[in-house]
C-alpha cells in the first residue's frame, strides 16, 4: 500500500486569516516541506519549522507518521509546486508554486502538471494508492475551483471558526479577474485548476486519474480539498464510484455538508474518529476543539489503522511519543 503525498504553495495563503496551516504567515511556505519530511523521517530535518497552528496545535502529519510507524505503508513525495525546498525524496511533475486566486492565471503549469501527473499515476505498480496533500490555503483555492465548475460543496478549514465569507469574497474577486461566471468552466477541469485553484488540485487530481486509468484502486485521503479533486474527475469524464476516506472533524464540521458532497459526486465517504478528546494530553486539544480536521492524508491514514485493527488508544500512543520527539526549540 503507498500514499502519495502532493505538496505545494499558493500565495492565496498570504492572505490573513485564511489559513492556520503555520503559525506564522512568513513561516507557513515551509509547511508542506517540513511534512513531508515528518511522514518521510519523523522530524523536520531540512525545513526550519515545525508546523504548528497560532495556538500551537501540531500539523496532522504526525498522526500519518504515526500511522506509518504501525503499518509501514510506502511513500512518495511528489512537489506539486513547493515555494521551499524539502529534505524529503521527491517526484517532480512540472507544477510551480501557485499565486494568489485574486491574480489572473494564478497555476500556469495546471494543464501540463496534470498531464504529467497522469503518467506518473498510470506508471504507479501498485493495486492500492492513497492520495494525500499538504498546501497551506488549499481550502480557500479548493473553493475557488469548486466555483469554476459549478459545484457548491462547501469547504472545511485547518482554522477552529471557518471563514467561510471572506473564502467567498476572495473566490468572487478571482472570479472577476478571470472574468469568469460562477459554472462557466463546467466540463473544463484542468483550465478550473488553472485559472482558480492551486497546484496541488493539479497534481492530485490528474495522479487520481492515471491511477485509475491502470486500475489501481484511489482513496482520496483527506476532506473537502480531496472531495474538491473528485469534483475535477467527474467534470473530467470519470464515472466510477470514488472513495474518499476523511476525520471526523471534518464529518462533524458544521460549515461542511459532506453528505451532501457524497451524493453529488457519488463518493464512498469513510470517516475515522481517532477519539482524542479522550488523549488527555496538549497535543490532542487543538484537534479536539476543532483545529487542523484535516491534512497530510490524516483521515486516510486513520482508516488505514482501523481496517488493519489497530485500536486508537494504541495509535494516541504513538503520535504522542512521535509528538514528543519533534524539535519544537529548533
Amino acid at each position: 500500500m503507498r500514499v502519495v503525498l502532493a505538496v505545494g504553495t499558493t500565495q492565496t495563503a498570504r492572505i490573513d486569516g485564511i489559513s492556520a496551516a503555520g503559525a506564522d504567515p512568513d513561516i507557513m511556505v515551509h509547511t508542506p516541506s517540513a511534512d513531508a519530511e515528518i511522514v518521510a523521517y519523523g522530524e523536520p530535518i531540512r525545513a526550519p519549522v515545525v508546523p504548528v497552528s497560532p495556538t500551537g496545535c501540531p500539523t496532522p502529519a504526525v498522526v500519518t507518521r504515526a500511522v506509518r510507524d504501525v503499518l509501514g505503508f510506502d511513500l512518495t513525495v511528489v512537489d506539486a509546486g513547493l515555494a521551499e525546498p524539502t529534505g524529503a525524496p521527491t517526484v517532480t511533475v512540472g507544477a510551480r508554486a501557485g499565486s494568489d486566486i485574486r491574480e489572473p492565471d494564478p497555476v500556469s503549469t495546471a494543464p501540463g502538471a496534470f498531464a504529467a501527473a497522469r503518467e506518473f499515476g498510470r506508471s504507479l505498480p501498485d493495486d492500492e494508492v492513497y492520495l494525500a496533500e499538504s498546501i497551506p490555503g488549499g481550502t480557500t483555492t479548493a473553493l475557488g475551483v469548486q466555483a469554476a465548475l459549478g459545484e457548491r460543496g462547501g469547504v472545511s478549514s485547518s482554522l477552529l471558526e471557518n471563514p467561510v465569507e471572506q473564502k467567498r469574497e476572495v473566490v468572487a474577486e478571482g472570479l472577476e479577474t478571470s472574468g469568469l461566471d460562477e459554472g462557466e468552466l463546467a466540463g473544463e477541469p484542468q483550465e478550473a485548476v488553472r485559472r482558480m485553484g492551486d497546484p496541488v488540485l493539479a497534481v492530485v487530481a490528474g495522479t487520481a486519474l492515471g491511477c485509475l486509468e491502470s486500475d489501481t484502486a484511489v482513496t482520496l485521503a483527506g476532506g473537502t480539498q480531496l472531495a474538491t479533486v473528485a469534483a475535477l474527475l467527474r467534470h473530467a469524464g470519470v464515472d466510477r464510484t470514488v472513495d474518499l476516506a476523511t476525520t471526523s472533524f471534518v464529518a462533524d464540521d458544521p460549515s461542511v455538508d459532506l453528505d451532501g458532497l457524497a451524493d453529488a459526486l457519488d463518493l464512498s465517504v469513510t470517516v475515522t474518529d481517532p477519539e482524542f478528546e479522550a488523549g488527555d494530553h496538549p497535543a490532542f486539544d487543538g484537534y479536539a476543539a476543532g483545529e487542523a480536521k484535516e491534512g497530510v492524508g490524516m483521515g486516510g491514514a486513520l482508516a488505514m489503522a482501523a481496517t488493519a485493527g489497530v485500536p486508537m488508544a494504541d495509535l494516541r500512543e504513538r503520535v504522542l511519543e512521535r509528538y514528543r520527539q519533534l524539535p519544537f526549540d529548533a
